[in-house]
């Protein structure tokens, strides 16, 4: 039943009406009446009358008739009775009864208290940061998993964020000769051995040695007023930068040179399984070399990613067999061959198909009044669920066996793998290698350790963190954790930032030939890595196309997410 009352607007369709209804004074009273004396207006006695929810009346003329300063008024453009309630509410509604009267709302200063409230109660800025780096999962996330060991996680970190409530003062201000040993175990190959019990972290040579040994990597090119990981999307933080090669050829071909030495040396360690992986950073790709038996295949495999329709047939076109893992078609693995068809071979095949395409137009009598597509145009049709995974992790190639040296060719001689223009115009990918290769720089990943103090209950509690910045790659965050385990008495934190284009690199590979157990250690005994190590990186990848975001470890017990 519609109830008219005039003057009022409940769909505020009419909002002089409603305004003259909000600011109607009564001007026959004094001003010195209360609130509960003032008479409502007549509009508001109607629509009480016909049963409308309204709000309370507004007491805020009392304070402006020019005695002492009144509570603020009611905002004139709130709404009376379609304002949005809560569930609770109207729950509240239903079991009183229709014939109750609801309950008042709460005013704007309540609410403004609340407000205050709920500001007390936040931390401090830098409590917060760690909460925040240890990733906020909502709960459609998938659920942790839980193992004594972290799965392989071949993606690229930028940073980790390591939190304990145990101190980190193990971890900083290495002595000269603590740091020459670690130098000296890395270049050496040398196993890292913890003893077997521990008083004071602090006081442990060999844990110190260690963890500064598993901080060194390797690196070509190098320039130290330059970022050279991540590549892509560094245009912004190159910006600016002294670039001498950008408008030198002749410099831009000595540093390829240099770097095409660098990444055939680097190539021949991995066919020797003297290098267990490394990759090639590009500012439009990234490629992993992975040696035969990681990963769980037993030939030298690479993957490159993200891709366009254009490296891909310059891959065919150079004859490199490669193939799509992730894009099937027909239940099948879609496979490129480089003995593509030839220019006449391919034209025929298109004819033919455009022929069959057409033929029940023939049979309906009507194929010559409709215009036939041309032949690139129904190339491209053919073509476009190729176009549209470009620049995504669908786009991930992989290159297998006698091809990847075919890849290695390929990168050497591609010209579109050097920016023409840009701050990164002229300069040549980036080599991140965990062993020494020819041309290579040594480079150490910046750890620092910090302690702040986190709101628990009525006070505060110390928490310690560990951060390491810079290309973490997989044998480095395998180590960490282990010697963490170790010294943080199997308890602590982690939240890992990932480069985000190198997470697909976590995709199960089809394997022709899986590499029989125990061989894997025997054959990359010489790799330079901890045999722990090799152990976890030669299983077959598990995360997907995600990556580790999150740690847990609790009584030597790990939980992650990804």
């Amino acid at each position: 039943m519609a109830f008219s009352v005039p003057g009022y607007s409940p769909s505020f369709k009419k909002p002089p009406e409603t305004l003259r209804l909000r600011r109607k004074r009564v001007r026959s009273l004094g001003a010195d009446l209360s609130a509960g004396e003032r008479p409502e207006p007549e509009p508001r006695r109607a629509a009480l009358a016909a049963g409308l929810p309204l709000r309370p009346f507004p007491a805020a003329a009392a304070g402006r008739g020019g005695g002492g300063p009144g509570p603020a008024g009611r905002n004139p453009f709130a709404r009376l009775d379609n304002r949005p309630r809560a569930a609770a509410e109207c729950h509240d509604e239903s079991s009183r009864g229709p014939q109750q009267t609801p309950a008042p709302f709460s005013d704007s200063n309540q609410e403004n208290d609340l407000l205050g409230e709920e500001k007390g109660h936040e931390g401090t800025a830098l409590a917060e940061f760690i909460q925040t780096s240890r990733g906020t999962f909502s709960e459609s996330d998938t659920p942790p998993s839980e193992s004594t060991e972290l799965p392989a996680d071949w993606s690229i970190k930028t940073r980790l964020l390591f939190t304990s409530s145990h101190p980190f003062a193990w971890a900083d201000h290495f002595k000269a000769q603590e740091e020459a040993e670690g130098v000296a175990r890395h270049c050496r190959a040398a196993g890292i051995t913890l003893p077997p019990s521990m008083q004071d972290p602090k006081l442990c040579t060999e844990l110190r040695c260690a963890f500064q040994q598993s901080l060194v990597y390797w690196l070509h090119p190098a320039f130290p007023w330059l970022p050279l990981f991540p590549r892509i999307g560094a245009d912004r933080r190159m910006s600016g930068k002294t670039s001498p090669w950008s408008d030198d050829e002749s410099l831009q071909r000595i540093l390829m040179n240099d770097w095409s030495v660098s990444f055939t040396s680097l190539y021949n360690l991995l066919k020797a399984r003297l290098c267990p992986y490394f990759y090639v950073c590009t500012y439009q790709f990234t490629v992993l070399f992975r040696a035969a038996g990681l990963a769980g295949n037993g030939v030298t495999t690479a993957l490159m990613s993200p891709t366009t329709r254009g490296v891909r047939e310059a891959l065919r076109n150079e004859g490199i067999e490669f193939s799509l893992p992730l894009i099937k078609e027909s239940g099948q693995e879609t496979k490129a061959s480089g003995t593509s068809l030839g220019h006449g071979e391919e034209h025929a095949t298109s004819e033919e198909d455009e022929e069959e395409s057409f033929s029940w137009l023939e049979e309906m009598g009507v194929r010559d009044k409709i215009k036939k597509p041309d032949i690139l145009s129904i190339k491209l049709r053919k073509e476009k669920h190729e176009v549209q995974m470009d620049h995504r992790p669908e786009s991930v190639v992989l290159v297998k066996g006698a091809n990847t040296f075919m890849l290695l060719n390929f990168l050497i001689n591609c010209k579109g793998l050097i920016a023409a223009s840009g701050p990164q115009a002229g300069l040549p990918p980036t080599l991140l290698s965990p062993i020494a290769f020819r041309g290579a720089t040594m480079q150490m990943l910046k750890a620092r350790s910090v302690s702040v103090k986190t709101r628990a209950g009525s006070g505060y509690r110390d928490q310690f963190s560990l951060e390491i910045t810079g290309p973490v790659m997989p044998h480095t965050l395998h180590t960490v954790t282990r010697l963490l385990r170790f010294a943080q008495g199997g308890s602590f934190s982690a939240g890992l930032c990932t480069h985000e284009p190198t997470a697909v690199f976590n995709i199960c590979p089809p394997s022709d030939s899986a590499p029989e157990e125990g061989t894997v250690r025997e054959e990359l005994a010489r790799c330079g890595l901890h045999p722990k190590t090799l152990d976890q990186l030669s299983q077959a990848p598990t995360l997907g196309k995600s990556a580790l975001r999150s740690v847990e470890m609790s009584d030597y017990s790990c939980s992650w997410r990804s």
